[in-house]
């Protein structure tokens, strides 16, 4: 990526940071008070999509070994 790239996502990250912990907001419900609860969240979500489709690709795509031989 180009110098130019690195710097506007670092601006970028320093902006949302900035408006993250500077700016005042009202929870609208309790998990949005909860430190870390989205990182805790979107870490388990992607937990579940890794397993879901590990156990799809096992049920639908992945054969035997010997699949070819019993033919």
């Amino acid at each position: 990526m180009r110098p130019w790239h690195w710097m506007s996502l670092v601006l970028l990250a320093a902006l949302s940071l900035f408006a993250e912990f500077a700016m005042p907001h009202d929870a609208e419900h309790w998990w949005s008070v909860v430190p870390g609860f989205f990182m805790l969240f979107g870490f388990v979500g992607c937990l579940v999509i890794i397993f879901f489709s590990k156990a799809l690709g096992k049920l639908f795509l992945q054969q035997d070994e010997d699949y070819y031989d019993d033919l």
